[in-house]
């Protein structure tokens, strides 16, 4: 890959990553948020539904948004906007301003995920494209496994409010570096209309199209199986496991590893292998994955390093099977990308949303639960992608 184009993935990747800090780096201070703050288990739990919520609602409109006003203009806003709602999370004199910090930060926090899908397919065609995708996940899943560690080392040493701090310079390091190096993708001639009818037609046919709809539940099923574990983290690590707040990277170290392992072969198999055979593959490792899991919990006990193992094994999976599932659920809207990529990022956080409201707290009271929501969400995945595969293989129109 070209210098220049590591640089723009660099970049990109960076902007994605706002997200998983935006959760990850918090987790291991959830006990002292809630003593600091004189808040329940749940209250705390909730600042994660209020920071998915709008960010779910949000990316339904970032990329209709930069499909009118150009990609870089978004992800300015947006980047100004996170810095300044992370700062206010820090200042939080109470939980409901929290809430309300955590809600700001959704709403800009995923415009860089969305907008970056954008740029990827305005500059690049075909394997070319896996690869950049590919190249991003690789610098994106260092996230995850990086602001756990990062969180629970300014917890040691300072209190829960410096985490935000730290998040504040984070968006703001990142308006600066996309003000100075980030390029504008979509020329003006290119940019779509804003009209209520034209974005009414445009929602629509991406909401009436099955393949789009089945595929995006497909990469969203798969996530959720991995993510189960991140919203759960504080449950699994210190109270299953015995684990302290900093020792979070027992969990995020390997699963960012399998992810990073996963999307670097997408990229070296981009041309060699076709799509089905990448998404097939990445199936077949989540499920030996999954099974395993559950054969060791149903009939084991919780410990290390047995209760990690599989984690890695499936996001090596999952990673491998997503930028090949991505791409086909954009290139279903050529025309309309930034628009597509809003609407697949907003049915996978929706998703997000009900997993972190619902599905984690009812599943975290043991670990043989969780192993079994991991089993349940790739099934439901396998399912989605299938259906999306033999409704491809019946020659459905690519929609323009």
């Amino acid at each position: 890959m070209p210098a220049t184009h590591r640089y723009l993935a660099a970049i990109l990747a960076a902007l994605a990553a706002i997200g998983p800090f935006s959760i990850d780096t918090y987790l291991p201070a959830f006990h002292d948020i809630g003593a600091g703050l004189g808040a329940s288990a749940y209250d705390v739990q909730l600042t994660l539904s209020f920071y998915m919520g709008p960010f779910a609602f949000m990316v339904l409109w970032h990329g209709a948004l930069a499909d009118r006003f150009g990609r870089r203009n978004v992800i300015l806003v947006a980047m100004a906007v996170f810095a300044l709602a992370s700062l206010g999370c820090a200042a939080a004199p109470s939980i409901h301003w929290l809430w309300f910090g955590r809600a700001l930060q959704g709403m800009s926090a995923g415009a860089g995920m969305v907008v970056g899908r954008a740029i990827v397919r305005d500059v690049f065609e075909g394997a070319q494209a896996q690869r950049v995708m590919s190249q991003v996940m690789m610098m994106f899943a260092l996230a995850p496994a990086v602001a756990p560690i990062i969180g629970g080392w300014i917890l040691a040493l300072a209190s829960w409010r410096a985490v935000f701090v730290f998040l504040a310079l984070f968006g703001l390091a990142l308006l600066i570096v996309s003000a100075r190096a980030l390029p504008e993708t979509l020329p003006p001639d290119q940019r779509q209309s804003l009209h209520p009818a034209s974005l009414a037609r445009a929602y629509l046919a991406v909401a009436r199209d099955p393949v789009f709809l089945c595929v995006t539940a497909a990469v969203a099923f798969n996530f959720n199986g991995f993510f189960l574990y991140v919203l759960s983290a504080p449950t699994f690590l210190v109270t299953h496991l015995g684990l302290t707040p900093q020792d979070f990277g027992w969990l995020f170290i390997p699963a960012m590893v399998g992810m990073m392992s996963g999307a670097w072969l997408s990229g070296r198999m981009a041309g060699a292998w076709s799509n089905a055979r990448t998404i097939s593959t990445g199936f077949a490792l989540m499920g030996l994955a999954a099974a395993g899991n559950v054969l060791l919990h149903q009939f084991g006990a919780p410990g290390l390093p047995g209760s990690v193992l599989p984690i890695p094994l499936y996001t090596f999976g999952m990673a491998l099977a997503m930028p090949s599932l991505s791409l086909i659920a954009l290139d279903r809207f050529p025309a309309r990308r930034g628009l597509a990529a809003s609407c697949q990022s907003f049915l996978q956080m929706l998703l997000n949303t009900l997993t972190a409201a619902l599905t984690a707290p009812l599943l975290w009271g043991s670990v043989a639960q969780m192993s079994l929501g991991m089993a349940g969400h790739l099934a439901l995945g396998a399912v989605a992608f299938a259906v999306s595969h033999r409704l491809a293989g019946r020659g459905a129109v690519t929609p323009q």
